[in-house]
């Protein structure tokens, strides 16, 4: 179970009033935790992503961190260089923060994402995913899940590939510490990033962060949504070390079905009944794949 162990809202805070999210952004509650469990001594390292506009225009920023913008492939190469300047500077106790969204982290940033799980590289890479090419247009992604609508998928991707795991990716790279999260669950996103700041090497942490314009969802329910992704086991919290050692995080006390989830957005309204239930059984199956491989069952 996830214990409430951390005081978040006592923490200094370190995303200012003044961004440019839409209401209900995930993406934006995502980046307020993490920066408040890394501390002041961080530097962002932002490629093309909803975070390069969310941020606000040149020269401000709603961050009171340095803030580097990178290209759309780059963020774990340019996080790479920034770790190697501060070492030759001898900076000593600077967390270097890499923060992307799916499209960036799943799809056009991978390799470089993957040379740096490679080579251990000592950042800690945010993936803050709202499963779909969100601010160019809601185009399907790897992340996208199965039945989800874009605007490239307009019969709603029924018949494309299932969502790309890429916490089972990351974790085959041997890294020392990978792990899921979902904004619904702060205590358990804070715990993770400091955790990971703790850590010598590459760290990889996926972050469920709902978008209500493209999973057409009200703004006021974006927390609500994120947890019943979490409660019906469509994303689980768990974290991978040393690319072996699975651990659940949270086991919810009473499973709730998927078709509360999937109903609670307008973005699968074209699944099937029959749809459902075979989505149904893929989470089933997942579920029980991570309990057998967790490092001890609750």
């Amino acid at each position: 179970m996830i214990e409430p162990t951390y005081v978040i809202e006592e923490q200094k805070e370190f995303l200012y009033p003044g961004h440019l999210a839409c209401q209900g952004c995930g993406a934006t509650i995502a980046m307020r935790y993490v920066l408040k469990a890394l501390g002041k001594k961080t530097v962002v390292v932002i490629p093309a992503c909803c975070w390069s506009i969310i941020a606000g225009l040149f020269p401000s920023t709603c961050l009171d961190v340095p803030l580097i913008h990178t290209a759309f492939e780059t963020a774990a190469a340019a996080a790479t260089g920034v770790r190697a300047a501060l070492d030759i500077q001898g900076e000593k106790g600077v967390n270097v923060l890499a923060w992307a969204g799916d499209g960036g982290t799943f799809d056009i940033g991978f390799q470089a994402l993957s040379g740096a799980a490679e080579r251990n590289d000592d950042i800690i890479y945010c993936c803050y995913d709202n499963e779909a090419y969100m601010n160019t247009g809601i185009q399907r992604s790897s992340a996208t899940p199965i039945g989800s609508w874009t605007t490239t998928t307009p019969k709603g991707g029924l018949e494309d590939r299932p969502k790309k795991d890429i916490v089972r990716i990351m974790a085959a790279h041997g890294v020392p510490y990978t792990a899921t999260a979902n904004v619904a669950f702060p205590d358990d996103l804070f715990r993770k990033a400091k955790k990971a700041a703790s850590i010598k090497g590459m760290k990889f942490i996926h972050i469920l962060s709902p978008c209500p314009t493209g999973w057409r969802i009200p703004s006021s329910e974006s927390i609500e949504v994120a947890r019943l992704a979490t409660l019906t086991h469509i994303f689980p919290l768990y974290e991978v070390e040393n690319g072996s050692r699975l651990t659940i995080n949270y086991i919810p006390p009473k499973k709730v079905p998927v078709t509360k989830y999937l109903e609670s957005q307008g973005r699968f309204y074209l699944i099937s009944d029959e749809e459902k239930v075979q989505i149904q059984r893929n989470v089933n199956a997942n579920w029980k794949r991570l309990m057998k491989e967790a490092e001890k069952k609750c």
